[in-house]
């Protein structure tokens, strides 16, 4: 069967564990190399053209079923983490607020940078869904860094999350080895352009990082939160987890590392951070004006 751009694919050689769309297909030295993208992980890989094999409808289906039943057990605990929040953010602002007028709250504002156009769709949905105030940017990984300063002036967030693809090779270097790395050093720079603009941790909270980045030199550069420290894959969706967690908590409260990676798919062999302020803000007082 002859495999196209597009294409649904399986790697023979994992027994078609992970799901791939075909981006591009190269003949290198007579062979032919496919370059791949994750359908629901944030993994970019190349194959041999022969070890891979088209997934017909019905198989597609099987392991996509898997992954969402996954998906709608994270997002089920983390709705019931969210709605407690509310609850105990609704119960301290009634005593310090709602005695004296109602009162509003702003949720932290979230700039989403994504290589994937096809994630960053899914990653708004969710957004959208739980409430997240954000603006999503489609942009290529390369170029994130000499963009983020521009949007940050534009849009002015309390958090960003810098994410796409990524992928260790280790015919590239050991894992120490920012250049044995598709994306990382892109990611790792945009961080740092990020941080000149507002290098305090608790002004502007960063996720950075895909599938397999280099957690480490993320988090060195000013990362408060980012993949991977196992150097395993994470789920398209893990990012929106950890800053809607973030942005619906108060600024006077300090963040659990743990409580924000608990509730995620891909867990703390995948995502790590350090401690870190919430940016919601309560404020008085709310009256909508009517239109007369």
């Amino acid at each position: 069967m002859d495999i196209k751009i597009n294409d649904i694919v399986g790697r023979r050689s994992y027994n078609c564990d992970l799901l791939f769309r075909v981006m591009e297909i190269h003949t290198i030295k007579g062979e032919k190399i496919v370059f791949l993208y994750g359908e629901d992980f944030r993994l970019c890989a190349d194959a041999p053209y022969d070890d891979l094999i088209v997934m017909n409808q019905m198989e597609r289906q099987r392991v996509q079923q898997e992954y969402r039943k996954l998906e709608e057990q994270s997002l089920q605990l983390f709705t019931q983490d969210v709605h407690l929040l509310r609850e105990r953010q609704e119960y301290a602002a009634t005593g310090g607020y709602a005695k004296q007028s109602s009162y509003f709250q702003i949720p932290g504002k979230v700039l989403h940078l994504d290589g994937d156009p096809t994630y960053l769709k899914k990653c708004l949905t969710l957004y959208e869904k739980v409430g997240v105030p954000v603006l999503g940017i489609h942009c290529n990984e390369k170029e994130m860094a000499g963009k983020i300063g521009g949007l940050i002036d534009y849009y002015r967030p309390d958090i960003i999350v810098i994410t796409g693809h990524d992928a260790y090779s280790k015919a590239k270097g050991k894992m120490n080895d920012l250049n044995a790395y598709r994306h990382s050093k892109h990611f790792v720079q945009t961080v740092k352009e990020a941080r000149r603009k507002i290098p305090h941790l608790d002004q502007l909270v960063i996720f950075a990082g895909a599938c397999q980045s280099h957690f480490e030199s993320l988090i060195h550069a000013g990362a408060n939160f980012a993949s991977s420290p196992s150097r395993i894959n994470i789920h398209a969706l893990d990012p929106v987890y950890i800053v809607a967690k973030i942005s619906f908590t108060p600024f006077m409260e300090r963040i659990n590392v743990w409580d924000v990676l608990r509730n995620t798919l891909t867990g703390e062999k995948g995502l790590g951070g350090i401690e870190t302020r919430g940016v919601l803000r309560t404020g008085m007082p709310y009256h909508p004006v009517e239109e007369e």
